[in-house]
């Protein structure tokens, strides 16, 4: 129906008849002539009717969004548009169909929409004709081509593994769906394929990857939707060092192959410690600096009682400098960061803004002799602001990390067009539930430990550290993995560090215990949010604008209604009753 599209076309092509299809992406009237922009997936071609053409009285028919066929003469544009690829050029009606009408949208589809987001969820299909939506899908497809081509240059096998499986514990609710072959059971739908490429290591086959659904019962943020991708894979026969290597090569390919972007290999590396202790996060954005500070030695010596306590009580005194900023915040938006660092446990802020070679604010009277000391500790100079906190060493960091992210977006510290990448790794095993009184797994159940902290394991299980590690893009955790166990005793002792009986460990993961006995490998690997990894790369606000069909902040699509009632004879067949909340 066409011979070519609607983002080809260049000044070379001057004279060449042409066929083209296309909606009507807006449609102009000018001294009598009839300007109309045809869009496709490709881009936008003018074409152009004189009052004295055949087909001018067709395409005044022609209104937004109609889907057209056009055939016709390229000619040069007098007046050039040099913000569209094909703006050098116009096509000259010589024939026009429609090919479908279409009734007035309720959105403007642009890449700038007037519409909320509610609407364009309704009307999906018409928010993905917008370009900026398709080039997204569009880098999305690139990434997922990119590691199809690396990891199967790298002798993978993909496999996918079940949507139904069993319910374990993996840190979020799963989604259950009944069983109408056995009333009263219940499948979960995966929230990864963990136990199963672990499985695939055992059976063999040394090297597995799929791009693969996985479902999660967990509250929505802007990059968290209740099905999302995961970039999986699993390797045997390997050290934490294969997989930096292999994962470090598969991403270079990603933004070389989706962005048109190098990047240098290796990538940096931090401890989970130093990345908390340096950037008050497990998943540090570097593009900007403001690091934290420890001031403990600074105020050793404080008469500022609340300090002094917080030191006795083995606490940590810690600030951010954020440079120049002292004119940006009043007192009023100082007290909204407060409420913002409280967010994380700690009991309050302290400020101090440096001006006219002055200190003021609400420490300025218990800096004393130390002054100057401060100064040259934090490189404080005329126009700073500085945000301290006291308190536990792990709420300190939390805390301050949330304002350093917070002023560095307020500030405009951050270069958007940089994509920095980072591993974290050296995690502990282990973290403390006191509200539970017991330990979970700072990963997952399945992680190795290091050599050195074995002996720990029963004894000190908080002080051993895992053999896992997280890729970091731009602030945001792009992946998770880990070196696995593949001896049954050390899983056994694991699951009793967790507080797992025997009859609990055999009914959750007995058929993992079962099949470790027969052999296992050393094995490890990594998952990598595709969804998230797309939004990055493509500067979006949410996973909804790059996911094809999301579910909104409350788990609804407005376009298909779901969630919905189930019909009484489904309900009859699965043998369900569904009570209302006031039963």
């Amino acid at each position: 129906m066409r011979t070519h599209n609607n983002g080809e076309l260049r000044i070379q092509h001057v004279g060449k008849e042409v066929t083209l299809v296309g909606w009507a992406a807006k449609r102009r009237n000018l001294g009598g002539i009839i300007f109309i922009d045809l869009r496709d997936r490709y881009g936008i071609t003018q074409i152009v009717c004189k009052p004295d053409n055949p087909m001018y009285g067709v395409l005044e028919e022609v209104k937004n969004e109609y889907v057209v066929q056009v055939r016709g003469r390229v000619l040069e544009r007098e007046s050039k548009n040099k913000k569209l690829p094909t703006g050098d050029i116009e096509v000259e009606a010589i024939s026009v169909k429609i090919l479908n009408r279409a009734e007035n949208p309720p959105m403007i589809i642009a890449d700038e929409t007037d519409a909320l987001e509610e609407l364009r969820m309704k009307y999906r299909y018409l928010d993905l004709r917008r370009p900026v939506m398709q080039k997204n899908l569009i880098i999305r497809h690139k990434i997922a081509q990119a590691v199809r081509e690396y990891l199967n240059k790298h002798d993978f096998i993909e496999v996918e593994t079940p949507v139904f499986g069993k319910s374990t514990p993996e840190g979020a609710r799963d989604y259950l769906v009944p069983s109408r072959l056995h009333p009263g059971k219940f499948y979960a739908l995966a929230q990864s394929p963990q136990i199963y490429k672990q499985l695939l290591m055992i059976a063999g086959i040394e090297r597995y990857y799929q791009i693969v659904k996985c479902f999660r019962d967990e509250d929505f943020r802007a990059d968290r939707q209740m099905e999302f991708t995961q970039i999986d894979l699993e390797m045997s026969f390997v050290d934490e060092e294969d997989i930096y290597g292999l994962v470090e090569g598969l991403v270079q390919k990603i933004m070389r192959e989706a962005k048109g972007i190098e990047i240098k290999l290796p990538l940096p590396r931090l401890s989970f410690q130093e990345a908390l202790d340096r950037f008050g996060t497990d998943k540090p954005d570097t593009r900007f600096g403001m690091e934290l500070v420890d001031l403990s030695e600074l105020f050793r010596d404080t008469e500022f009682g609340v300090f002094r306590k917080v030191l006795e009580a083995g606490g940590v005194i810690k600030g951010i400098n954020a440079k120049g900023a002292a004119s940006n915040y009043s007192r009023r938006e100082i007290e909204r960061l407060e409420e913002e660092a409280k967010k994380f446990k700690v009991k309050g802020l302290s400020w101090l803004k440096y001006e006219n070679d002055n200190f003021s604010g609400s420490l300025a009277r218990f800096l004393e002799g130390s002054g100057a000391a401060l100064r040259e500790k934090l490189g404080i100079e005329n126009g700073d602001l500085f945000l301290i906190v006291a308190d536990k060493l792990k709420h300190a960091n939390l805390a301050l990390g949330h304002l350093r992210n917070i002023l560095g977006r307020e500030l405009g510290l951050i270069d958007n067009s940089r994509f920095e990448f980072l591993w974290v790794k050296d995690w502990p095993a282990f973290e403390y539930d006191e509200e539970a009184g017991r330990y979970d797994s700072t990963h997952h159940p399945f992680t190795s430990l290091r050599e050195e902290d074995m002996d720990l394991l029963l004894s000190e299980p908080e002080k051993c550290h895992s053999k896992s590690y997280d890729l970091v893009l731009n602030g945001y955790e792009l992946g998770s993995g880990s070196i696995r166990i593949h001896d049954q005793d050390l899983q056994r002792k694991v699951f009793a560090v967790l507080g797992l009986s025997e009859e609990e460990v055999l009914e959750k993961f007995g058929f993992l215990i079962e099949a470790l006995k027969y052999g296992t490998p050393p094995h490890g690997g990594i998952a990598l949010g595709l969804d998230r990894l797309a939004m990055i790369l493509c500067g979006a606000q949410s996973l909804r604008d790059v996911i094809a069909f999301p579910k909104s902040a409350s788990g609804i699509d407005p376009m298909s209604g779901a969630p919905s009632y189930p019909a009484p004879e489904q309900l009859r067949e699965l043998k369900l009753e569904v009570k209302n909340e006031e039963s």
